[in-house]
């Protein structure tokens, strides 16, 4: 196997022997591996996919990570629930539909929109919502996702999956 130096700046040399601590002695890996992980991030990021990190489950306890592009985004509140839907592309060609509905019924408790007026961008979805369900779906095609989401969402996903969101002109 061929041998590789790399030089270290003093000021690094901490960093360098962290990691072969963490790593149980084999620098090599933990560079090897660090290495691997920029290539797929940057190559994600210069073919227009960004690292997304998404809530999932109830009251979006947990969370996902992978690489994807938005293709679009809806937003609906009605008498009964708030809707937020995004549909990403992932950089293996599949589709994801993330989707957060939070029931008025199941609105926080603890909440008084009346005493705190913090509280009534909570109240009227404004920003990033912590309550409700948060879903995640995968598909191969984005037709596999139609009946998901309402018709005229799926229709404009469709078409900027179907072309270019962005058409260079050469004038």
């Amino acid at each position: 196997m061929p041998n590789k130096t790399i030089y270290v700046a003093d000021d690094d040399l901490p960093l360098f022997q962290r990691a072969q601590e963490l790593v149980g002695g084999n620098l090599s890996g933990a560079v090897t591996t660090a290495l691997r992980r920029f290539i797929e991030l940057e190559e994600g990021r210069q073919e227009g996919y960004e690292e997304l990190v998404l809530r999932v489950g109830h009251n979006g306890a947990r969370q996902v990570r992978f690489a994807g592009s938005l293709l679009g985004e809806w937003r609906d509140i009605n008498d009964k629930r708030m809707e937020h839907l995004r549909v990403f592309r992932t950089r293996k060609g599949k589709f994801a539909l993330h989707a957060q509905y939070s029931n008025w019924s199941e609105f926080p408790a603890d909440t008084n929109i009346f005493k705190d007026w913090r509280q009534w961008r909570r109240f009227l979805g404004v920003g990033e919502q912590d309550w409700g369900d948060f879903v995640l779906e995968i598909a191969d095609s984005l037709a596999e996702l139609k009946d998901k989401m309402p018709a005229k969402f799926y229709a404009r996903v469709a078409d900027i999956a179907d072309h270019p969101q962005i058409e260079d002109l050469d004038i």
